[in-house]
């Protein structure tokens, strides 16, 4: 790998990052929370607000993002609302990168905040059991085919299918927990066994309650710039080096494997538009909004082979001091997760790769050295989408 390694015709780097306050924030309103994760990445990277002239948002607002930059007080004239899940973030920040190497922006900033913890406290809305019954999903909603059921059938099609375990699924929760353990913006710090994850409430086999991920508050920014603004940074850059992009499906029955995710696509985009390999990456942040995904995610991103993610999961692999480190920070599973989680998977690989995570809990190679290389991959839908970024340091 060579530092910046060409993304289009212009170098791209990540300026600033930075959460807002994070899970149990019942006093602001999703608005305060975009503006208050803006101002810390704006802070972070050493710039003035009027270096911002595009923009990404989505999740908030009628007329996403503009809503939002009006609250923001940007003016930006590139912007992007692509909504696509759990991996909205992914793709915007490959989007955003794409039109910073190509000269339509200089500075992009992609932001998000929810609330959605605080609503459901306050009855300002309810869990919702499915995401809507016209188009295509009119053919599964009258069965009460949910969105953690259909996550729940690919799992368990999963295991029979290549004989993965609940334990080994379990794995991944209590690894992720012990994670987290070691991270102070974390909602749940104490450790987890398997036996804790097994013996919680079913809510939809084969996930039981420690399986799903938590729902909270927070929000999160990252600040994209070409590389002629680098010098003018307060934080050596880190570069974004590829991206991939790709879509699945809507309805189950046109899933052509319920064991492969988009990611498979997207991940050999990136890892191939980056010029590296699963096995240079340090440490990896993925979207876990339950323990199948991380597991089908690291077989897709090829750090293991079709089928054998329960035994690569079952080995302490994701621990932050081991062979590949995942969920640095708690993951959805246990830091946070008020929605929209992607863009909290860039914040964390970005600051494991500058050193700042902390004394308790930063990735070090096995020589000591702080990590070269991240990944950061976001899952949507039901396995309907995904995107993948690589990120390096000099």
């Amino acid at each position: 790998m060579t530092s910046g390694a060409p993304y289009g015709h212009r170098k791209v780097a990540v300026a600033g990052v930075a959460l807002s306050d994070c899970g149990r924030v019942d006093d602001a309103t999703p608005y305060a929370l975009h503006a208050q994760a803006a101002r810390r990445a704006l802070a972070d990277s050493g710039l003035d607000r009027s270096a911002i002239d595009g923009f990404a948002s989505a999740g908030l607002g009628t007329l996403a993002p503009i809503e939002v930059a009006e609250y923001l007080g940007l003016r930006p004239t590139w912007v992007d609302s692509t909504s696509v899940g759990g991996a909205t973030w992914e793709v915007l920040a490959a989007h955003a990168a794409e039109a910073v190497a190509a000269g339509h922006a200089d500075a992009v900033l992609l932001v998000y905040g929810s609330t959605a913890r605080a609503d459901i406290k306050a009855g300002r809305r309810t869990s919702n059991l499915s995401f809507g019954a016209r188009g295509p999903l009119q053919f599964e909603v009258p069965y009460g085919h949910t969105l953690i059921a259909k996550y729940a059938m690919a799992a368990r099609r999963h295991m029979h299918q290549y004989g993965t375990t609940l334990e080994q699924l379990a794995q991944v929760a209590v690894q992720t927990r012990a994670n987290a353990a070691a991270n102070p913006e974390a909602m749940y710090r104490d450790p987890i066994t398997v036996d804790d994850v097994l013996g919680g409430p079913v809510i939809a086999d084969p996930f039981t309650m420690l399986h799903c991920c938590i729902r909270s508050d927070g929000g999160c920014a990252v600040l994209l710039v070409a590389e002629d603004r680098v010098q003018d940074l307060a934080k050596p850059p880190i570069w974004v080096l590829g991206s991939g992009t790709a879509v699945s499906h809507t309805t189950m029955s046109q899933w052509d494997d319920f064991t492969v995710s988009p990611a498979a696509v997207s991940g050999r985009q990136a890892f191939a538009r980056a010029g590296v390999r699963p096995d240079e990456i340090d440490l990896a942040e993925l979207y876990d909004a339950f323990t199948y995904m991380t597991l089908v995610t690291l077989e897709d991103l090829g750090f293991c082979a079709k089928g054998e993610g329960g035994a690569f999961v079952g080995t302490g692999r994701l621990l932050r001091d081991a062979e590949l480190p995942v969920n640095t920070d708690g993951g959805g599973l246990s830091a946070c997760h008020p929605g929209m989680r992607g863009l909290f998977l860039l914040v964390e690989a970005v600051r494991q790769l500058r050193g700042e995570a902390g004394p308790d809990r930063q990735v070090h190679r096995a020589d000591g050295a702080l990590p070269r290389l991240a990944v950061a991959s976001g899952t949507g839908g039901w396995f309907c989408s995904s995107g993948t970024v690589v990120l390096g340091r000099e």
